[in-house]
Order: C-alpha cells, then structure tokens, then sequence
C-alpha cells in the first residue's frame, strides 16, 4: 500500500517490536521523516503484542500519547495508532492480566480520540496471530480458531497500520481495526 505523507514527522513509542519497526519503515518509506514523539505527526504507541510478553505500564504508554496529542492538537492536525493484540477488544480467559492490560489500553485510545478529536485522530490496530520465521503476535492456540487456517505475515499488519495514517483516510477515529484472520468474529470466546 502505499500513501503520502508529504514529509510528515513519524515517530515510534514504547516496544520495538517486528511489526513496530516494519511500520516506522513504511511510514518513512511513504514519505515520512523522523520526529521526537512529543512533535510528532504520526505516532505509533507500540504496546506488547504476546499475552507471554511483560505487561505494558498503561499509564505511561496512555500519557505519551496524551503529550503528543496535545502538541498535536495545538499545531492542528495529528494522527495516534496504538499497535495492540487482539485481545484488547476479545479477552482470552487464559490470559485474565494481559487481558485487562490491553483492554485499558484500548479504552484509553478511545479517550483520546474523544478528548482531541477532531484535530486528532486515533486509532488502533489490533493483531492476532502474526508470524515471520517466529511468533511475533498473538498466540498459537488462536489459529485453530481463525477461519483464515492461517497466521498473518507482517506485510499484512502493516498494510493496515498505513491504512490508518493514510491522508485520505480522514473520518476513522476511535476505531480498532483488527487484523486477526477473523479470530475475534467469534472464536476468541472459546479460550
């Protein structure tokens, strides 16, 4: 996919993780620049994306966004996509932590896009089960639940990150965008 961004500054927060770097390249690589995130055009909040992974600190993730959004707002335009598992919208009983981490952060997006809308659009994209040589989101047990049969790649989890920062897309805020391979329509409850 691509997009112009017209020398807009990117910039990345919280985990480094394979989908986070992908997307930061493809931000830059579409026209983007490197920016701190406190002066930011588009900031991508990068939250772990493994119920394995230690947990993020909501509210720090939740207050970098909010200091961005507030530069953002007062320059007059911004956009804020938080990279989530899936789980943030569909809990897996298994993981009853890493389940109410990642619905926080959820809400917390959803705040945000009501607090600084409309100058500011946020979003999210929530993954399920993204593979590249190794697990790099979700959880294995979600696949036998995925009517795709199949994980995601990275290319595809970006695809829909570039969606949301995309200048054309202008009326999408407060929304998770869930590349999941259709866990969520309904299997996610089975765990």
């Amino acid at each position: 996919m691509e997009i112009d961004l017209a020398g807009a500054g990117v910039a990345l927060e919280g985990d480094i993780n394979p989908i986070a770097e992908a997307a930061l390249a493809a931000l830059l690589l579409n026209g983007g620049r490197v920016a701190e995130y406190a002066s930011a055009d588009v900031l991508l909040v990068s939250c772990p994306l493994r119920p394995q992974s230690p947990p993020a600190d909501v509210r720090e993730r939740l207050g970098s966004a909010r200091q961005s959004a507030t530069g953002m707002a007062g320059r007059g335009k911004g956009r804020i996509i938080f990279l989530l598992s899936a789980i943030a919208g569909m809990p897996m009983r298994r993981y009853p932590d890493f389940s109410t981490e990642t619905a926080g952060l959820l809400a917390g997006m959803r705040t945000l896009a009501m607090e600084f809308g409309p100058k500011v659009l946020v979003n999210a994209v929530g993954f399920g089960l993204i593979e590249d040589k190794k697990l790099v989101a979700g959880d294995v047990a979600m696949l036998s639940h995925a009517p795709t049969g199949r994980p995601g790649t990275i290319s595809e989890a970006v695809a829909a990150v570039l969606f949301l920062c995309d200048p054309m897309n202008s009326y999408t805020t407060g929304q998770m965008l869930v590349v999941d391979g259709g866990w969520s329509a309904g299997y996610g409850r089975n765990f």
